[in-house]
């Protein structure tokens, strides 16, 4: 078997899938915790602790991070999101120890100097203010904050600029002590690597680091409804949404199924419907957002003023049509579609690297890519069609921005759905 877990005394979960026909390995530290562990005085505390960890450490200055890992032709990044937060290298097989201990050291050792802190707290602003200039970025932010208003799930990754501009030195370490736990974090990697020199380096570098119980986030809370903000654009933003399913819902693949159908790709029927039979958008497509104990089913949309109002009414008529009536075909491509994104995103190292701590801190377990496309393979038509039914008639979120006079209103496009 390629994959195999260890679990070291202190609670860290040690993961490697091996990949023999590759000379390289990407190797990552996921933590289980994110943007919902936070407070909102400090919203925003988890991404800026990010992007502080690569500068400087007790061991290193921040350009000795960056010329240490690129000396050896590696490549060394980090994300956060709403419930994980991931630190990853992608190096050759030979330098996993240096890989590894430059992971460990950002995690355990990072010095948080102030005047380095005062540079990243601008290079963050100067990143909200990116994101809130650019509407088909700050849409999604607002569409989540709408559909899970006045709790963590709904707040900016980013943060706010009125709360990160003022989060220091103690923020930081409080974050990084009271939620960055042993028994949190996922060390996995992919590639040319051995298991049990994997659990000897993580061992030796993170074998130190203390477990903190299971991480316990304020429980989400879908409520939905709609935010429109008129502004000076060329087009209108539009993105609609309604209470999807939990990664741990029994319908959580018919769910990636009808998304498939509906907005997943260029014969999906939205595509076909909206933009290939009326030309009223150059870009739709729909998205899910799987959480721990709740989801999102959203579509985005961005039209011209002047074909707003055709739009929500066909969107509302074509989710109406699946709820009622899904062809074999369809579901035999969205099928397709799905088996072959799992089975190409297995030539990476990458995706298997973060495929396979997601699932670990989803499901306690890795899963095996039969398991999954078996899944995939008993999702039928009468299955996408009961959810279908189950999520459009939910309490619909909508977010608008631009040129928004002739989108329909609220009340006319719920009562259309219901």
């Amino acid at each position: 078997m390629s994959i195999q877990v260890t679990r070291l005394a202190n609670g860290l979960t040690v993961a490697s899938d091996s990949m023999p026909g590759v000379e390289s390995v990407s190797i990552g530290v996921f933590v289980g915790v994110g943007t919902r562990n936070e407070t909102l005085e400090v919203n925003g505390v988890a991404h800026l602790l990010e992007h502080m960890a690569f500068k400087g450490t007790a061991r290193r200055s921040a350009r000795a991070i960056a010329e240490e890992i690129e000396a050896v032709g590696g490549h060394l990044n980090a994300w956060t999101g709403r419930e994980t937060t991931a630190y990853y290298a992608r190096v050759l097989a030979a330098d996993v120890p240096l890989a590894l201990d430059i992971l460990a050291d950002i995690l355990q050792n990072s010095a948080f100097d102030p005047e380095e802190l005062a540079r990243e707290r601008q290079v963050v602003l100067q990143e909200i203010g990116l994101a809130e200039d650019t509407p088909d970025d700050i849409v999604f932010d607002l569409f989540q904050e709408t559909a899970f208003p006045e709790q963590p799930l709904g707040w900016p990754v980013l943060g706010r600029a009125e709360v990160v501009g003022d989060l220091g030195r103690d923020a930081l370490t409080a974050y990084l002590k009271g939620e960055y736990g042993a028994d949190r974090m996922v060390l996995s990697a992919a590639g040319r690597i051995e298991h049990a020199a994997l659990v000897a380096l993580a061992e030796r570098h993170l074998g130190g680091l203390k477990p903190l119980g299971e991480a316990k986030p304020v429980a989400a809370r879908y409520v939905g409804g709609e935010l429109r903000s008129e502004r000076e654009l060329e087009q209108v933003h539009l993105v609609l949404g309604f209470p999807g399913v939990s990664a741990h819902d029994p319908d959580f693949y018919a769910a990636n199924l009808l998304s498939t159908l509906v907005g997943g790709g260029m014969s999906s029927r939205l595509f076909q419907e909206v933009r290939e039979k009326r030309g009223l958008v150059y870009s739709i497509y729909s998205f899910l957002s799987h959480f721990q104990d709740g989801g999102l089913f959203s579509i985005y949309a961005g039209t011209g003023e002047s074909e707003a109002a055709e739009l929500l009414p066909i969107v509302a008529d074509e989710l109406g049509k699946v709820a009622t009536k899904v062809d074999a075909a369809e579901i035999q491509r969205a099928r397709a579609q799905a088996r072959a994104g799992i089975l190409m995103a297995r030539e990476s190292t990458s995706a298997r690297a973060e495929a396979l701590a997601n699932q670990i801190l989803t499901y306690g377990r890795p899963l095996p890519t039969e398991e999954i496309l078996t899944a995939i393979e008993r999702v039928d038509e009468a299955a996408v069609e009961r959810l279908a039914a189950r999520l459009f008639t939910g309490k619909p979120t909508l977010t608008a921005l631009g040129p928004i006079g002739r989108v329909e209103p609220y009340a006319r496009l719920a009562e259309r759905l219901a």
